[in-house]
């Protein structure tokens, strides 16, 4: 027994601790998507190669490696947006600062989505963070003006031109209004669940941007981040939970900019 742990080395362990992260770190991205189905497919198709080298049947073993030959091809084709997501988590920077976006700008928006709900009136609000959001931003109109609660409003009403598409904000300023963004592919997403909410989580899994959505139907406040969705009771709720991914963040950044500057 003793001699196994003088056979591994430090480097083994290291490794094997790696390895064991990467997967993990992969399975959470893919979690609760079509991808799911899809690995478990690829997984199936490998076993009945093992089985059919195993038994000795030609035909089958020979259709079975001329599919897999091509498996990271295909791999890569239906996994495209996976790895982009996997890749854009990768490249983040911990010491990048977190959000332009302050306390009152917050604020602002935060009594626009509850004004508009108590109106019934449907909202999409995307807070930009690292990830650039440029191929969405050119999908709609720009605006590059002042967050107001009085201009979103003015969005979302439903006479707008510009009310069926999502507001994205960068830098404390609404950047551009109207825009398009990429529908969910989660097949477990409640029904419920009308566009507006669909877009916001398919944003939400490509990017690390917050995503604020209004129902116009049952008018709940609801939180969008990492595909995942949380609705948001008042005020106070969303405020804390705004605070902590915006200002909370920031401080931290911060704390570790000065720890750099002053070594």
């Amino acid at each position: 027994m003793l001699e196994i742990f003088n056979i591994i080395r430090w480097q083994d362990v290291v490794d094997i601790l790696a390895v064991a992260f990467v997967i993990y770190q992969l399975l959470s991205i893919i979690r609760g998507t079509r991808s799911v189905q899809m690995l478990l497919g690829i997984v199936v198709l490998s076993i009945v190669y093992f089985m059919a080298s195993v038994l000795d049947l030609t035909a089958l073993m020979w259709m079975m490696k001329t599919f897999l030959s091509s498996i990271l091809l295909i791999i890569i084709i239906v996994f495209q947006q996976d790895i982009r997501r996997a890749l854009t988590q990768v490249g983040k920077s911990p010491f990048q600062k977190n959000s332009d976006v302050e306390e009152k700008e917050l604020d602002e928006v935060i009594r626009t989505v509850f004004y508009l709900s108590k109106r019934r009136i449907g909202a999409l609000i995307i807070i930009e963070r690292e990830t650039g959001l440029k191929d969405f931003v050119e999908s709609g109109f720009e605006l590059d003006a002042h967050l107001t609660k009085e201009l979103l409003i003015s969005i979302f009403m439903p006479v707008s031109p510009l009310h069926d598409g999502g507001v994205i904000v960068t830098k404390g300023r609404i950047q551009t209004a109207g825009c398009i963004l990429p529908l969910t592919q989660n097949p477990y997403i409640n029904k419920r669940f009308g566009t507006r909410h669909r877009a916001a989580l398919g944003l939400s899994e490509e990017t690390d941007a917050v995503v604020l959505v209004v129902s116009e139907e049952t008018q709940e406040v609801s939180l969008v981040q990492h595909g995942a969705l949380t609705t948001v009771g008042d005020e106070p709720a969303l405020r804390n939970s705004l605070r902590a991914i915006f200002i909370g963040k920031q401080a931290h950044a911060s704390s570790w900019k000065g720890w750099i500057h002053r070594s």
